[in-house]
Formats: structure tokens, sequence, C-alpha cells
């Protein structure tokens, strides 16, 4: 109530009693929010009642931090609203027209963690208290790098300006091209996306990609041009490239400073208005789509999944339809952004479940859960497993730590499912892995979870991409070949070097290409040109963008984008070009095994699959390598690179040569001949019976 010019209030629950007061009027315009003075009190909930503060049942809001907001408009009007860690269980009570399943697509660092921050901060669903940066990134490795590798979602609630209160499904998105997967499945789930645009940096690549990916879905896309706060933001020339490049009508794109809050509510606004609810189909039988899963390891899986038929309800007994595995439901709820429990979830919901699942295996990403006492006719569609690209060995620099290392990576399969590994011995490196990934930067965070998170340290051998090999006739394919039905039913896949068959044995080898989009100022198109065409690639197409900016459009066998393609295009570029790719298919090649001999002993580690016309140049530069790193001995050690018999690049390391003439003083020259030979003798005796040891730096 009124006393003077201030403004009382009271919060009463059944356990405790909030009071305090603010200023009206002017004071008002400049409150934002305050902590209440927290009492305990009797029973009673009548005053809760009469400040609006009751849920639907009537039960008063129970939690200890409630937070009085008070709005900044001028006039008599207060409005209160809950802060609450744990929203109440009624949360999933809610129409299905009020819905809004969205998710945030963009570029490497255009801003898409950081609104996914404001929007969760403005809709009161994580208070000011329990914010922190990047709030849904959960590794330590995903702050660090500024990068988002698996997805997160958040259930928010928003009061529009047409005072209905909505349930607004957030998706956050990784945006790097290995994770292009995670995209797809993620988008699947939702009805509209929010693309967000760098002002200061324009369309990039991977935005194309995005957006593609996005039309593909049949979703509604709202362009949001972030980062406008920046003195170098340019925003009418970036709403003319979106309009150039990709299509979408920016008449009415949104400005906008996740950093600053600036435009956020006219963001929320427009997803209820423009983002369609999802489809009211709850009398069909269950369909709901798995876009993620993860372990716990205190409760298995956690499968998080988007309702599309049907309603799910606490109990139930559901069967995945691809894995074919039953489970009995223990738990379901809503992510807020934390685990709430809820009784049923229906049709155009997304939510998680717990079942008591052992392994991320029999929840696969993409997947179609339904009832196993009234199962749908059909999954889903869209199903399909991840398919690792890139595979490198990896070794324990202590051979102690091959057990461990076992463990580690058991651990990481549990919550990654494009991982795949399988031990691999090397006469050079010991016993290891070979393990598979989508990209270089899965393999780069895999690798530095393993040094990180359990401590072992490692060496990776060069990455390779598997190869497809047609052997002259099927006896020799017999058993290694791919079975009858699969895509590359007859073809033996290669993707270790070592284990490439006998090349007489051989009739052709084919190889993964991809389609690479380079978008550049226009100063750097010609060094481009040239690092594209170095690594056999082939040209399709060059546009003119706005703003001074070209995109590239070549063909490039994939073994050549795993390495440095990344980091030379990065730096050719001083850092502006931007890429995106996509895996075409295979493609016939002149490929050959490259072997590296030292001492005449051949390393398996060190073999490469290349292309015959640059075989020559890579042998070389690996010799010349090689002779830097691998310690001097007492005898010449020939370092040689082959192709089958042939030697085609060689380096040789001289050996460590004592004077044993410097005891000579004058006298017979035979004396001098004879302690030569003597030396000459013992030298080749040691060669027939000594061993090189290649040192790790050679491998790294």
């Amino acid at each position: 109530g009124m006393q003077g010019d201030r403004y009382v209030f009271k919060v009463l629950s059944s356990k405790m009693a909030f009071v305090g007061s603010v200023g009206t009027g002017a004071d008002a315009r400049n409150c934002g929010s305050l902590r209440l003075h927290t009492y305990r009190c009797g029973r009673t909930s009548e005053a809760a009642e009469r400040w609006g503060l009751s849920n639907k049942n009537g039960r008063t809001h129970s939690n200890t931090s409630l937070q009085m907001v008070v709005s900044k408009d001028a006039g008599s009007k207060r409005n209160a609203e809950i802060v609450n860690d744990n929203l109440s269980s009624d949360v999933h009570e809610v129409k299905t027209e009020l819905i809004r399943n969205f998710a945030i697509i963009a570029h490497i660092d255009h801003g898409k963690s950081t609104l996914a921050d404001r929007l969760l901060q403005t809709t009161g669903t994580v208070s000011s208290r329990d914010m922190k940066k990047q709030f849904l990134d959960n590794m330590d490795i995903e702050r660090e790098r500024g990068i988002t590798i698996k997805l997160q979602t958040a259930r928010m609630r928003y009061t529009a300006k047409d005072g209905k209160t909505y349930i607004l499904n957030l998706i956050d998105t990784p945006g790097h091209v290995d994770f292009g997967f995670e995209v797809s499945r993620s988008l699947m789930a939702c009805e509209g996306a929010l693309l967000v645009v760098d002002a200061t940096q324009g369309v990039e690549a991977q935005t194309l990609a995005n957006v593609y990916l996005a039309l593909e879905c049949d979703l509604e896309i709202i362009p949001v041009l972030n980062k406008v706060d920046l003195p170098s933001a340019e925003p009418e020339k970036v709403i003319e490239q979106v309009e150039e490049l990709v299509g979408l009508d920016c008449t009415d794109a949104l400005l906008a400073s996740a950093k600053t809050g600036l435009g956020i509510e006219a963001i929320l606004e427009r997803i209820v208005r423009q983002v369609p609810p999802p489809e009211d189909r709850s009398n069909e039988p269950l369909r709901a789509l798995i876009f993620d899963s993860y372990y716990d390891p205190y409760r298995g899986v956690v499968v998080l999944f988007r309702v599309v038929d049907g309603e799910l309800k606490e109990g139930d007994k559901i069967r995945f339809m691809a894995s074919k595995c039953e489970f009995d439901l223990d738990e379901i709820g809503v992510l807020a952004p934390k685990h709430t429990p809820v009784k049923k979830l229906q049709s155009g919901e997304v939510g998680y479940l717990f079942a008591s699942i052992k392994t991320v295996a029999d929840a696969r990403v993409g997947d179609t859960i339904t009832l196993a006492n009234r199962p749908a006719d059909s999954a889903l569609p869209g199903y399909e497993e991840a398919k690792p690209m890139v595979f490198a060995g990896l070794f324990p620099v202590d051979a102690d730590d091959f057990n461990d290392m076992r463990d580690a990576l058991d651990k990481l399969k549990l919550n990654d499912a494009a991982l795949s590994f399988e031990p691999e011995s090397s006469s050079a490196m010991g016993t290891g892995f070979r393990c598979g990934f989508l990209g270089m930067l899965h393999m780069d965070v895999v690798q530095e979870r393993l040094e990180r998170e359990y401590n072992i340290e490692l060496i990776t051998t060069a990455p390779s991409v598997v190869y497809r090999v047609k052997m002259e006739h099927e006896k020799h394919a017999a058993g290694i070949a791919e079975s009858e039905g699969s895509e590359n039913a007859g073809y033996v896949m290669v993707d270790n070097p070592s284990m490439l068959p006998d090349p007489s044995l051989i009739e052709y080898i084919e190889e993964p290409y991809s389609r690479v989009e380079i978008i550049t100022p226009e100063d750097y198109v010609g060094t481009l040109m040239e690092l594209a065409q170095n690594r056999r690639g082939e040209f399709k197409d060059m546009r003119y963008l706005s703003q001074g900016r070209t995109s590239l459009i070549y063909e490039i066998p994939l073994a050549e984008m795993v390495g440095t393609f990344f980091d030379s295009m990065k730096s050719r570029s001083k850092g502006y070009a931007s890429m995106e790719y996509s895996v075409l298919g295979y493609r016939r090649n002149d490929l050959v095994r490259m072997d590296v001999k030292v001492n005449g002993e051949n390393v398996d580690a060190l073999s490469c699959i290349v292309h015959r016309e640059k075989a020559y140049n890579i042998g070389k530069d690996l010799t010349k390598k090689l002779k830097e790193v691998i310690p001097r001995a007492q005898f010449k050690i020939p370092i040689q690179a082959c192709v089958g018999a042939k030697v085609i690049a060689s380096e040789h390391l001289s050996a460590l040569r004592k004077d044993v003439l410097a005891k000579c003083y004058g006298g017979d020259i035979s004396r001098k001949k004879k302690l030569l030979k003597k030396q000459a003798e013992g030298k080749k005796r040691m060669k027939s019976v000594g061993r090189v040891e290649v040192p790790q730096e050679a491998f790294l």
C-alpha cells in the first residue's frame, strides 16, 4: 500500500515473509530491482494471492529468493516478477499455441552464446546473481576457446505485450564447421531460428551454411544484427549483404547488442509474433525426436528431445525405434535451464528424460522415442549416424598409461557419439588407439580433454581420411570389403595408410572430396586461389559480394583439408577469411602409399597416402625434417621416402666420428691407414646391429 511517497509491500508464503519498500514517481523510474528482507512467519497465503504471487494452483512460491522488479514506466503500475531457481511443478501446463521453439544460428564469434545469456536474464530464467558469461557453455574448453561444442537448451517464460505468457524453448547451437551435424539435428526440433550476424564483420561462410540448413528444415528465419554498439558497426551494408547473399527480406531486421542488452525485448516480441507455434498433435501415438544425449555419472544418460506427436507421461515405458531398446521412465522434465521435473510433456514441448540408460549408443541422436505398448507406425525422418571423416593415431607417451587411456576414451565416448576408436599397435610408437573424428577441431578438442581432464600425455600421428579401394579381383577383397547393402559395398575402406593392401592387387583408389567456400576481402583473393590450387583444388565459381568481399568456391580433396589448410588460409588472409566445407563424395585419383625408412627399417607411423605427382615434394620435405630431429649415431643413417620399392627422396645423417689419428704425430702413413680401416670396420659392424630410435618430436 501507499505510505506517503513510499510504495510499501509485503509478500508472504507459508514459511517466509518478504518485506520492503520502494519510492514512487521519479524514484521508481531509477530503480531496477532490490533483494527483499526475509523474516520467519506463520502460515498465510491470502497476502501472496493479493499481490498476484501465487501460481495457478493457488499455492504460493515457497522459494526463499524472491525479487521485486519495479516497472521503469512512470505511473502507478508496478510489476512483480519472481526470479526463481526452481520453477514450480506446473510449468508444463501450457497451451500448444503459446509454445515457441527456436534456435540461434551464426558464424563463430558473432555472439550466439552472449545473446542466449541476455535472453535468459531478460526473461528472469536466470537471476543476476547466478548469471555468468556463456551460461549454456558447460565445458571449460568451450569458454577458453570461445566456441560452443555441445548444444544446450533452456526453457523461458515471457509475458509479451499482448498480456499472454509464452513458453520459449531456446536451443543454443555450435557454430564451428566440424559440428554442423549438431546444428542440423537441433534445427529439426524448432519452428524458427534467429540468424545472428555480426554488424562489424558481415556475412561469413558459416552464416550461409547455417542458413541453408535452416531453410532445408523450413524454419521461419529472423535476422538479427548483433554488436551494433561498436564504432565499426555498419548495419546498412550488412543488411544489404544478407539480402543479396541469403535472399532474406531484411527491411525489418532487428538491431541488437547482446553485450549491452540493446534490442533484446524487441527480439523476444518478434519471436512470439513471427515464429509459428508447433502443431497440436496430442491425440496421435507418441513420436519424439532425440536431438541430444549426454552421460550423467549419477543417473545415466540424459536424453534431450522434442515431442512431435502425442504426449509423454511420468512412468511410461518407452522404446527407441532405431536401437530397439526399451526402458521405464524414471523422470521427465524441462531444462529451465536446471532440471525441473514435470508430470507430462505434450506435443510441441522440449524436455529431458532419465531412464537408467547406460550408454548414449542406446539413445542415438535423431532416433525416435515412442511408447512400448502403443508404438507409432513409422519413425520420424532424418535419422542418420554421425560419420567420422578424419582419423589419427593417438599413443600415450608412457606405455603404462594405455589402460587409463582406454578408460578415458570410453568415458568421452559416453558423451560423444561421433567419436570412434579401436586399439592400434605400431612398431615405432607402441600400443595406442586409432580414433575417428568429425574434423580437425573435433580432434583437437578430444586430444585436449584427454590431456587436461585425464592427465595423459599423447603423441598424435598425422591425420588422414578414409580411402575407398577397389581390388582387381573379388577373391582379393574377400573378408575385408564392405558387405552388401552398404553404400560402399565391394570396396575396401582404409583409414590407416599402413593397412593399404598390396599395390599389385589394387585396381584403383578413391578419395573423398569436399566443396569449400571461402569468403575473403578482395586483397587476398590471389594468394588464397594459389593456396587452393596447391592443394589440388578445382576452381568452380567466384562471386563478388558487397563491401569489397569475394566468395571463392573450390572442390578440394578432403585429405588436403586436414592438417594445415585452415591455418594457412588464416595466415595468408591476416585472419580475415572464413571458410565452410561440406563432403561431396568419393572420386578416383592416382594415389600411392609413401613409406619412410630410417636405417633400412620401415617406420609405419610415418606412412601416408599421397597423390603420385606430389609424392616427390612431400617425401623431400619429410626426409629433410627428419634429418633435423633424429639424433646422430656412431654410424651413417640413411633416411628414405619410398613408393613401393622405389626410393623417391633421401637424406643421410652423417656419423659421429672420433678422431683416431689424434695420437699419431707424423710417422708412417700405413699406421694411420690401419687405424682408419679399423674404425670403418667397427662402424660397419655397428650399423648392422645398431637400432635407430626415432624421437617423439618426429611424429608431431
